[in-house]
Parts: C-alpha cells; structure tokens; sequence
C-alpha cells in the first residue's frame, strides 16, 4: 500500500477523500472545510491518503506527537469495507513507529459501533473505561461522550491526563478559537 500526505486541501487528491471524510463521519465529529485547511499546515498533522495498485481505498488522518499517535479519522471507501484493507492500513501504521497509539470510538450503542470495537480489538487495542469527551468541532458545539482505545497497551490516568492536558489544545485548540 502507498502512503500520499496532503499538504493542502488545493490537491487534485484532496475532493475524493474530503467526500470520503464527509460520508464516513457525523456532522458535529469532523472539521469544517476552512479548518480543515488551516489544520494541514500544522506539523504534527498527517492528512494521509492510502492507495493500492493507484486505486484509492482510504484515508488516516493522525497527530505525531513525542510520546503518542493519536488517529483522528480513518474510514475506508465503502466497497472497499470488510475486505481486509482496513485491517492491513492499520497493520501498517501500527509497525511504523513504536509510540503508543491513541483513538476515539462512539459508544456501542448500535451493531456497527460494537462491530468497530471488535474490529480495533482484533488488532491489538485495548478499551478504556474512563469517562471521555472529544471537544466540539464547531464554535459553540457541544462535546461528545466517546471512547477511548489505545495500542499496545491500556491507557494510564496519567497518560489519559496527559492526552486531554497537552494534546488537546494543539488537536481542538484552532476549532476553540475561530
């Protein structure tokens, strides 16, 4: 699998994954356009598009941080779901790097939320059972309960502390601003 990083959203690439990110996510979970754009200059940020044999299956859009990789968005096309490419393009990235890897997940209050779970637990995340919310995307939104999973191991209170303390801010801080 190939691997582009967007650097902008002026790429001839970057329409077919916004579509992608835009069907593949609720409203009040993923960014607006404009700052989506101002989050791609950021240099912890990896808008990354992934390709196989030129056909393109998928986004992963991450934050590189010293100590984490917290994975922000990641969807396949959807006649490309339950085929294995997610399961590789995580496979992938998990062997990239040794840094502990952090996600949200919406609660299983429905089958494909709880299929989700399965799916990171089969690779090798653990579920948190900490209380969490994933700030607003949108000025004057409200935050959204979701879950945490973390690869390889669990998370810590201190590493969960340290997520929402020092990762936040660069993550949302933008979005808390505009």
């Amino acid at each position: 699998m190939e691997v582009c990083k967007l650097e902008n959203t002026e790429h001839s690439n970057f329409p077919k994954a916004w579509a992608l990110y835009t069907d593949a996510f609720p409203e009040e979970e993923r960014r607006l356009i404009n700052s989506q754009s101002r989050i791609m200059t950021h240099d912890n940020y990896h808008f990354d598009l992934i390709f196989r044999d030129d056909y393109f299956l998928g986004i992963l859009l991450w934050w590189e941080f010293d100590d984490l990789r917290y994975i922000e968005h990641f969807a396949t096309l959807p006649h490309y779901r339950g085929k294995g490419y997610g399961q590789s393009i995580l496979t992938e990235f998990i062997k990239r790097d040794s840094k502990p890897i952090i996600l949200e997940l919406e609660l299983p209050d429905t089958a494909i939320n709880k299929r989700r779970i399965q799916f990171y637990k089969r690779l090798g995340f653990h579920l948190s059972d900490h209380f969490y919310q994933q700030p607003p995307y949108r000025k004057n939104g409200l935050p959204i309960q979701l879950l945490l999973m973390s690869h390889p191991l669990s998370l810590t209170d201190k590493q969960i502390t340290h997520f929402v303390r020092d990762c936040h801010p660069i993550i949302y801080g933008e979005l808390q601003n505009k």
